[in-house]
């Protein structure tokens, strides 16, 4: 662990660009990577933060051939969506970069080159499908069939996502292509491997004996437990047309793999940053590199791309990799694929100006060493009773009753300050390295904690010392106190904006004072007696729960869709004989009269004009119609049906209606209007 480094490189996990990104992104990755590198700006330490989109690989190609479109096309759509979502949640990156840009393949290509020569690679030969039809390999993805552990035909080659089993493409059984529907074939192919294995024990010194006491428990241990399981080479190459073209003769059709080809993406996102200066920030070993990842990327960042710089020789490696875990939501795991998210960009568009709210709730609940569950009533409740109450009613109080008493001028201190004023300046002046500390071991749940504690102390000073009471009696003591609490609300600006850089710049405007350096956030003299403040604005209000118990039933909305679109019909009945069908005579009927029956909730009894007569019928659909609305409607009618006497009403036939997975009923009716009487054939 570096103690005093140069400068910083700090990367946040590059988002696919094949759909937009949600709460879990911003909670597991780039809020917790903003927060360290706002601080470490207003620390005054040299840092570069970088991130970019994640624009090739199989996936892509998926989703570009299903909407009839190009993957350039693809990755252009999200590119811009996940950008400008990161933008609006001040996402402070100093670029935000892509992978599928001209430097990047340049890089890339480099990067590959240069081990090629210096023989880092192995080549190997292996039997993989291919589709004679689209004369194309065909990755993973692009193979289903059935699942030999739960038997789901539309398992893919690289897992089952019904069982969750890992699979290979040939365990499928009747495996068939997505690109032809055809049966593909077994065909040898050669491809270049990254020889893990010879790492291995590297790794195990690097990482097991090096970062037991400074990488996160949840980091070491899958590091830790990737190790004794044996590394095994890894290719870095596929059979492909969408990626960066692997740069050797005879590797026509291959690009780099996408796992090998992404994280240097961080490399080049920082060349199109800086082109004159970037090596020193991937080269000099007074620089260090920080990842922030999801859970799911540790052993990419941990174990390959490390892997990957130590084969190259010219690259620092990551100091520290501080991972989170996941997400839930409202108690299930968030699914991009069943829509059960909070996307950010949706968020944006129903709370419009409250992206720091959700700034603060995700850090509040961050998911740093377990799982954690986002709610909606969490969410309000943290808003309502911590930012509302809390950090927001000591600034109000302190700005209001300072242009109430005091003409919107800091007052002077005035006859020497008292214990209880010492007493929170004093504390004050510790806030900055408390919250600094916690920021710098990557503890930033404790760190939010230790600023609204911050807040806190506001409050407590004002609610003990009573200004709005006090300047009845004493104004200048009034005063002093006022001119106290000002300065602690000066000292938010800085502390706060790494958290809720937003609520950081209203304040500031408010209070008509710049952000600081960190160091000086705990000083007691930010504000100068007699300095004039702006105008008392609300930094937050409060959520009611109608807003709420909105974004819950659209949940149960996207969790009722889901439901419905996975229902699984009934079984069929037994078989009857052609004869039996052939009995029943079925006709397009009018109906020319409805109403309900009285004393029941679900009888309605109707009048059909059948072509041959109207007769009555009397059907179990009340709670589904109205009757006026069923008037002029055509049905279909089992017409010979015997008769049957229904709350003393004579019934004479039966609607066809079908019956949704939820329940609802729909009458089954001609696509186009017929003569009544006519058969259904």
């Amino acid at each position: 662990m570096q103690s005093n480094p140069q400068r910083y490189t700090v990367t946040a996990a590059l988002p696919y660009a094949n759909g937009p990104v949600h709460i879990g992104h911003l909670a597991g990755v780039y809020l917790p990577a903003d927060i360290y590198v706002r601080y470490l700006r207003a620390a005054g330490r040299d840092v570069k933060f970088i991130c970019g989109s994640d624009e090739h690989g199989v996936p892509i190609t998926i989703r570009a051939q299903k909407e009839g479109v190009t993957p350039q096309q693809v990755v252009d759509k999200y590119h811009a969506i996940i950008r400008d979502s990161f933008a609006e949640f001040g996402v402070s990156f100093d670029i935000y970069s892509r992978t599928s840009s001209k430097t990047h393949s340049e890089v890339a290509s480099g990067f590959f080159k240069k081990l090629y020569e210096e023989n880092k690679f192995i080549e190997q030969t292996s039997q993989q499908y291919f589709d004679e039809k689209a004369d194309q390999f065909l990755a993973d993805r692009y193979i289903v069939g059935t699942c030999p552990n739960c038997g789901n035909e539309n398992a893919y080659g690289d897992q089952c996502e019904k069982c969750g089993s890992s699979l290979s493409p040939t365990e499928l059984i009747s495996p068939r292509s997505m690109l032809s529907g055809n049966q593909p074939i077994l065909r040898e192919t050669k491809h270049w491997y990254l020889p893990l294995d010879q790492y291995e024990s590297w790794l195990r010194e690097w990482i097991v004996e090096g970062h037991k006491a400074d990488w996160k428990a949840n980091v070491y241990g899958q590091c830790k437990s990737w190790i004794d399981q044996g590394l095994q080479p890894r290719a870095v190459t596929r059979d492909l047309d969408w990626g960066v073209p692997v740069p050797v003769a005879g590797a026509e059709g291959k690009v780099l793999y996408v796992w090998f080809d992404a994280p240097i993406g961080y490399i080049s996102a920082t060349k199109d940053l800086l082109p004159d200066t970037w090596e020193t920030y991937w080269k000099d070993s007074g620089s260090k590199l920080v990842h922030f990842i999801g859970k799911d990327n540790i052993v990419f960042h941990c174990i390959i791309f490390p892997a990957m710089l130590k084969a190259h020789g010219d690259y620092i490696l990551p100091d520290n990799v501080p991972a989170n875990e996941f997400l839930n939501l409202e108690g299930d795991k968030i699914s991009t694929s069943r829509n059960w998210a909070v996307w950010l960009h949706e968020y944006l568009q129903d709370f419009p100006g409250k992206a720091d709210v959700l700034r603060y709730v995700l850090c509040a609940n961050a998911p740093e060493t377990k799982d954690n569950d986002f709610t909606w009533k969490d969410f309000q409740a943290r808003n309502n009773n911590e930012l509302v109450a809390n950090l927001g009613n000591f600034v109000n109080r302190a700005v209001v009753l300072t242009h109430k008493f005091f003409a919107g001028k800091v007052p002077a201190v005035s006859g020497g300050l008292q214990g209880i004023d010492q007493d929170a300046l004093a504390q004050l002046a510790e806030f900055p390295q408390r919250i600094g500390e916690l920021i710098d071991n990557y503890r930033f749940r404790d760190a939010l904690n230790e600023l609204l504690n911050l807040t806190r102390v506001g409050n407590k000073y004002l609610a003990e010392t009573e200004p709005w009471k006090l300047i009845k009696t004493d104004e200048a003591r009034t005063g002093t106190v006022l001119h106290v609490a000002l300065q602690i609300a000066a000292g938010l600006v800085t502390l706060m904006e790494p958290f809720l850089p937003a609520s950081a710049a209203k304040l500031g405007e408010m209070l008509r004072v710049e952000k600081g350096s960190w160091q000086a956030a705990g000083r007691p003299d930010t504000l100068a007696a007699g300095h004039e403040i702006g105008a008392a604005a609300l930094l937050f209000d409060k959520i009611e729960d109608a807003t709420v118990e909105a974004q819950v039933q659209k949940l149960l909305d996207t969790k009722k869709a889901n439901e419905l679109a996975n229902a699984v019909a009934e079984p069929a009945k037994e078989d009857v004989s052609f004869d039996e069908f052939g009995r029943m005579d079925l006709r397009v009927g009018t109906v020319v009269a409805a109403e309900k029956v009285a004393k029941t909730k679900k009888l309605l009894k109707l009048t059909v004009d059948t072509g041959l007569d109207q007769r009555t019928i009397v059907s179990g659909i009340a709670e589904h119609f109205i009757p006026e609305a069923l008037v002029g409607q055509q049905v279909l009618v089992l017409l010979n049906l015997a008769p049957r006497e229904i709350k003393g009403i004579q019934s004479q036939g039966m609607l066809l209606l079908a019956e949704n997975a939820d329940g609802s009923l729909q009458l089954m009716q001609p696509g186009q209007p017929v003569r009544p009487g006519s058969h259904v054939a």
